[in-house]
């Protein structure tokens, strides 16, 4: 770097609490005069220390902290977490179970893309949008209050299928919560897609490539508006995905080409609450008859925790992207191993492709663009005689090569 440059270039920190941030995460920006050149980012800040509570309880008490991991997509962990213990016990979830599941994680993902949108016009100043965006997704919250008896912490996924079931009753106010949301569909691709305002600060703004999503492994939303047909409901089906139609979305489903930038993920996350929209209608349609859990009794399932043996992965496309849960049960109640992947743990390394050679005021918008949740991601923070300490990527290897033989010998 020349003297010129290095004169021309300084440090900026944000966060870990700034206005522009909805969870804690700190930011070193590297700045010559408004574009950033470089971006350092250190997540760690909300550590709850809910794996090491679930590995001394056993797995229907865990699922309860589950829902807590995350206060938008609560479900997504749980359904993760039941999929893992149902796969060990080798428990079939009665298909109208399975039902109900996605009808849940669908009216989910609506509700979170809702809570997405209204943050992203609020970080580009369009608060009156913002307000409308949240407004909308109150019916979509009312829906789930209806269904599982709480607006968050759902409650409604339990080992081996779900504690309530959707009476018939309760389909026609279903009914028109989907009829709401598709009569709103073409205002709300108007409005964030034909703003010039939005178009202006979101068209290649933020551009994430093809090539780079792929190298980066980037999922959900992030990933296919850079083009990448990845989706977990479609390319391993699970709950009752594999009996409905469903495609991923990407945004040369509504535009001419795809560039992966801000505008691009606006557009798949809007299109993806049409989706889910879809998909409620065909789970309604097609809803099957008969049980909605596995086993009745708690006792009897307490019973089958204690002769559970072996390990597996629970994988659900969460509205942010895949999602995933590993668990390892050795015979005893609890869990031996729990160990949670959320979906913005893929995507957080994203960022300093996406902000280099970008102006500073267009930080807000590409940081919120991903869609992140720090309260999900944060698992840890190494402290040793009061100082915190930063392992290398060969410590982290070297770490967990040894906890995995650690977990293989049981």
């Amino acid at each position: 770097m020349s003297d010129t440059k290095k004169d021309s270039t300084y440090t900026v920190p944000i966060g870990p609490i700034h206005p522009a941030l909805k969870e804690p995460v700190m930011f070193t920006f590297q700045i010559n005069g408004e574009v950033v050149e470089s971006v350092d980012f250190s997540p760690g800040q909300t550590h709850r220390g809910i794996e090491w509570m679930g590995m001394r309880r056993n797995p229907a008490q865990i699922v309860h902290l589950t829902d807590r991991i995350c206060g938008i997509c609560g479900v997504t962990h749980s359904i993760c977490f039941a999929r893992a213990v149902e796969q060990i016990m080798d428990i079939q979830v009665p298909e109208r179970g399975d039902y109900i599941r996605t009808i849940v994680a669908e009216l989910e993902r609506i509700q979170s893309h809702l809570l997405w949108a209204g943050v992203a016009a609020h970080e580009l100043g369009f608060d009156s949008l913002f307000h409308l965006a949240w407004r909308v997704r109150e019916e979509s919250m009312d829906v789930i209050e209806l269904i599982t008896g709480n607006r968050v912490n759902y409650g409604i996924v339990q080992v081996g299928g779900v504690r309530r079931d959707i009476v018939e009753e309760q389909f026609p106010r279903i009914q028109q919560c989907l009829t709401y949301y598709r009569d709103l569909a073409d205002k709300l691709l108007h409005l964030f897609l034909h703003d010039r305002t939005i178009m202006m600060r979101c068209r290649d703004t933020g551009v994430l490539s093809y090539e780079d999503a792929l190298h980066l492994c980037v999922v959900g939303p992030t990933a296919r508006a850079s083009g990448v047909r990845k989706d977990v409901r479609v390319d391993y089906p699970y709950c009752a995905y594999g009996d409905l139609s469903i495609d991923p979305v990407l945004p040369d489903q509504l535009l001419d080409e795809i560039r992966g930038d801000v505008y691009d993920r606006i557009v798949v996350r809007v299109l993806e609450v049409v989706q889910s929209v879809d998909i409620i209608q065909q789970c309604l349609d097609n809803m099957p008859p008969g049980e909605i859990t596995w086993e009745q009794k708690i006792a009897k399932l307490l019973l089958a925790f204690k002769k559970a043996k072996g390990e597996a992965v629970g994988r659900h496309e969460a509205p942010r992207g895949e999602a995933l849960h590993y668990v390892k049960m050795t015979g005893r109640e609890s869990p031996y191993a729990w160990k949670v992947k959320a979906s913005s743990y893929s995507n957080l390394i994203s960022w300093p492709v996406m902000l280099k050679g970008e102006q500073i005021a267009d930080i807000p918008i590409i940081v919120a663009s991903i869609d992140p949740c720090l309260s999900c991601t944060d698992r840890v923070a190494i402290v040793r005689d009061g100082e915190r300490s930063i392992l290398s990527k060969e410590e982290l290897h070297r770490l967990s090569v040894e906890k995995t033989r650690r977990l293989q010998h049981g």
